[in-house]
């Protein structure tokens, strides 16, 4: 079991790249996981919470179609998109290792699709079509706490 007892370590398909939450001191694949680091400060309450104001920061931001309802703990390296700046520049937001709060919310009338994610200090919140193609940074900001 996590230390957060949200994930589920024996369902995932990584573990033996992450090590095992507890084994590892909650930082799987050498880096830190959002979840763990709250409740190490203060349990499940405060995990609970932490989700709860990123529900709302994110449903507070006003961006058309965007609702969330839920946040799931999701790996960087799996949603670490490549975003195509103005300049032409390619860039990556996430740390690869990291574990961060985060979902897929469907674009209503779209076929593409938000996707946010926000740990401690940042949110996200991007565009993308089908299995993550042709991404679009829609805000990537400092969150205010």
């Amino acid at each position: 079991m996590s230390i957060c007892k949200v994930a589920s370590c024996e369902e995932c398909s990584r573990k033996e790249d992450c090590g095992g939450c507890r084994e590892v001191d909650g930082h799987p694949f050498g880096g830190a996981c959002i979840a763990a680091e709250a409740v190490k400060r203060g349990g499940l309450d405060e995990l609970l919470r932490i989700k709860n104001e990123l529900i709302a920061e994110f449903n507070s931001l006003g961006i058309e179609g965007l609702k969330v309802e839920d946040l799931n703990l999701l790996n960087g390296a799996y949603i670490n998109l490549e975003y195509t700046l103005a300049n032409g520049q390619s860039v990556r937001l996430l740390e690869d290792n990291n574990v961060y709060f985060g979902n897929q919310v469907e674009k209503p009338d779209s076929e593409r699709c938000y996707g946010i994610c926000a740990d401690d200090k940042y949110m996200i919140v991007c565009e993308y079509g089908c299995s993550g193609e042709n991404p679009e940074i829609i805000l990537y900001k400092k969150r205010s706490r």
